[in-house]
């Protein structure tokens, strides 16, 4: 009979912790809509304009009356089966469900809002690394399949390694010198012209690591050429300074990679010291190029032409020339060059180059496309802090997309800016020149421009998108939210709420702030934890903001997994204001 009990009263436990609660509205919120009402019951067009201009500081002139009754409309379209009357206002639950809605109240604006009529250089751009790879570095498949999700994301820079196969009559896309399995680059260029403008219009840049002799260079150019069409922009022989700006750029298909004049300079160079060692030229490896001596066989793309004359045609297609630094990374960072160039570094240089002459960094890349990769050692696809090359102005910094963590949230975040395009224009500071040519300077120290303050009130939608038993087996989940303000060095910061014990829809209502020299490039990480006294804590979700495109205002934050695919129903209710 004890037996018997003991279940029965933890059966009645069990029961009793998981009893749900409904959300209920903030004190902010009442009190919101008490005084935009006049203490009323209902909140009508002309109220609703009246808080969304003062309250949430939307724009009043696109905010009129006649647009704020439209988004009235919505809200009681969603709730009229909750509803037993038809009348054209809200109540505090209506209010209150319309706060708590991220597609009607996101935090940033969903639109693209930035000048794109600027040269390209002037714009931080959606970058991936090794682009066709679906897991490690080392072993993983080569696929199209993530080049196709990170375009559907929004990515702008997709990174193909092309080398020939092993009949050297064709072109493979793989990490070269490593047990990934190839992918045929006909197969990724096809895949990359049905979906290179799923999420958004403008141009994207396919970066070339060319490890192809002449011949199959012509055949890549063939492909390309075939493949894109009219998509595919080739550049003015003439071409300026500065490139074209996105807008002009729309819909259309941009190569970077290093032109073959190099290739066949180091190759003839190689020609002459193998002669004289008595070498026949077969089968030889000129600076990392694999070359087979001799023209291919007759292929899909047609019978290629003599290599003399296929450099030509492949570099004619090439509208942002690549490079790395041949005597010295200053010296290629200071030398003047009458077009515009792509220089790549690994995160390593970077840092190297930041901490000895970051000024010789961001005057470069006021001209020049600086891109950023990935070291080495990152096997595992991880990735690293992006802020720096961003305070230096570098536009291409490169991430494997398919490495999740941390580093990844913060990519999300930056390329959630200006409508989800994929560019994201640079602050002015970064652009700018003094009247003696001078230019930001990254070391320097910078005062507070702002302070942001964030209160967090509440949470909900853990019940729905989890297992009761997720977080606990025999308890409702035990929330925090962690804040990390990620940005230059001066504005780091690390703040948590304290632990709601026993609650899926937890009430924080505690404000935080961060104060920000360089609000510009300043993200707001948000993660929430469920406490556990014995293990690591659990995660229940994330989301990473851009400082600058916040919205003030009570918002609702939608949360995402690990992998940043979005929640159903998870979010948070937060209200930001700038002082």
């Amino acid at each position: 009979m004890e037996t018997v009990h003991h279940n029965y009263k933890m059966f009645m436990f069990f029961n009793r912790k998981f009893k749900m609660t409904e959300a209920k509205p903030p004190f902010d919120v009442s009190e919101a809509f008490s005084a935009f009402t006049d203490k009323g019951t209902y909140m009508n067009a002309a109220q609703l304009r009246r808080f969304l201009v003062e309250s949430q500081t939307e724009d009043e002139a696109a905010m009129t009356e006649a647009a704020a009754a439209r988004v009235l409309d919505q809200i009681l379209q969603r709730r009229r089966h909750l509803s037993k009357f038809t009348k054209q206002a809200l109540t505090l639950d209506d209010f209150f469900f319309y706060l708590f809605s991220h597609d009607l109240n996101g935090p940033i604006n969903n639109q693209v809002h930035h000048d794109m009529n600027a040269p390209l250089q002037h714009y931080f751009i959606y970058t991936g690394h090794n682009s066709y790879l679906t897991g490690n570095q080392l072993s993983s498949d080569c696929s199209d399949v993530p080049i196709i999700k990170a375009l559907q994301r929004g990515v702008r820079v997709i990174e193909l390694d092309i080398w020939p196969n092993s009949d050297k009559d064709n072109i493979n896309v793989l990490h070269g010198r490593t047990l990934t399995a190839p992918v045929p680059l006909i197969k990724c260029l096809k895949s990359i012209k049905d979906h290179a403008f799923a999420a958004s219009p403008y141009p994207l840049i396919i970066t070339l690591e060319d490890h192809l002799t002449p011949d199959l260079q012509a055949k890549t150019a063939k492909a390309l050429t075939e493949v894109f069409g009219e998509m595919l922009y080739t550049p003015d022989s003439n071409h300026s300074e500065e490139f074209l700006s996105p807008e002009e750029l729309k819909y259309r298909i941009i190569i970077s990679t290093k032109p073959p004049k190099e290739y066949l300079e180091s190759k003839e160079r190689k020609d002459k010291e193998d002669t004289s060692a008595g070498s026949s030229g077969d089968e030889r490896q000129s600076n990392g190029i694999m070359s087979d001596g001799s023209d291919s066989d007759e292929s899909s793309y047609g019978k290629s032409p003599d290599r003399q004359v296929a450099a030509p045609e492949y570099k004619r297609l090439i509208a942002i020339h690549a490079g790395k630094p041949k005597d010295g990374l200053r010296v290629a960072l200071r030398s003047s060059v009458n077009k515009f160039r792509r220089l790549s570094l690994s995160e390593h240089e970077l840092e190297k180059a930041a901490s000895s002459y970051g000024v010789d960094v961001v005057r470069f890349t006021q001209k020049n496309f600086l891109r950023i990769y990935p070291k080495g050692t990152r096997i595992r696809s991880s990735n690293y802090n992006p802020l720096v090359a961003w305070y230096h102005g570098a536009q291409m910094v490169a991430f494997n997309m398919q490495g999740y963590g941390k580093s990844l949230w913060l990519m999300h975040g930056m390329y959630r800016s200006n409508g989800g395009c994929g560019y994201v224009k640079k602050p002015d500071y970064l652009l700018e020149k003094g009247p003696k040519g001078e230019v930001f300077d990254p070391e320097a120290t910078l005062r507070v421009k702002t302070t942001l303050k964030v209160k967090v009130y509440m949470g909900d939608g853990w019940r729905l998108d989890f297992k009761k038993t997720h977080f606990d087996t025999f308890s409702p989940p035990d929330f925090y939210v962690k804040f990390r303000l990620i940005g230059v060095p001066a504005d780091y910061a690390k703040k948590k709420t304290k632990v709601i014990e026993d609650d899926w829809v937890p009430v924080w209502d505690e404000e935080f702030e961060f104060p920000l020299t360089v609000p510009e490039l300043a993200l707001l990480q948000i993660e929430i934890r469920e406490y556990d006294m014995h293990e690591k804590d659990d995660f229940g979700g994330q989301t990473c903001l851009p400082v600058c495109e916040l919205k003030p205002g009570i918002r609702s934050i939608q949360l995402f997994d690990k992998k940043g695919e979005k929640y159903p129903s998870a979010r948070l209710l937060i209200k930001f204001h700038f002082v």
